[in-house]
């Protein structure tokens, strides 16, 4: 069996992608998923009052000013989801399925997320801050975890994050100096 083939390669090839994704700051998530994130933001609180697209990132709800940053777009959220899916292999159709599934669901949570804190901050709930914070910090990691191993059982896959790469290399490259001994 020769080591350069198909699958050192794709693992080589996998790793790669994951590091041009996140060059420069996460731009290309942002580039994507702010617009994804804010545009249905708006349409689901136009259905609660009124609500307005001041700028590029700043809505304006009953009033209120809710400022869409980039922690509430989440692009490391995304990237995590990615990291997660390409240092774990699986066939290409499953692949081709797991990541947008990944990025969907993720979205619509957020979405979700958003719209629910927003009408909260215009009912002046007393408990805003400190419910923000907390899903913040906890809820976010508890989406990302729940998110992940639903996929792992909605697709079936085997395979564990960079371990599985990591052992197969570790095998491979046991197998060859074994082979190359008993050559000499």
């Amino acid at each position: 069996m020769n080591f350069i083939n198909s699958k050192p390669i794709s693992i080589l090839i996998r790793y790669i992608i994951i590091l041009l994704l996140g060059i420069p700051n996460l731009f290309l998530f942002y580039f994507i998923f702010t617009p994804l994130t804010i545009y249905p933001v708006l349409y689901i609180l136009k259905l609660f009052g009124s609500s307005f697209l001041l700028d590029s990132t700043l809505i304006l709800f009953n009033t209120i000013g809710l400022e869409i940053v980039p922690a509430c777009v989440a692009g490391a959220a995304y990237y995590l989801l990615s990291i997660l899916n390409l240092t774990t292999p699986m066939k290409p159709r499953q692949r081709l399925f797991s990541l947008p599934y990944l990025f969907i669901t993720f979205l619509i949570i957020n979405i979700l997320r958003i719209v629910i804190f927003a009408l909260l901050y215009s009912k002046g709930f007393t408990f805003f801050d400190l419910t923000h914070t907390a899903t913040w910090y906890f809820g976010s990691t508890i989406f990302l975890i729940i998110i992940w191993f639903s996929n792992v059982s909605l697709f079936k896959i085997k395979s564990i994050p960079i371990y599985t790469d990591f052992k197969y290399l570790v095998e491979n490259i046991n197998f060859h100096k074994k082979s190359k001994k008993r050559k000499n």
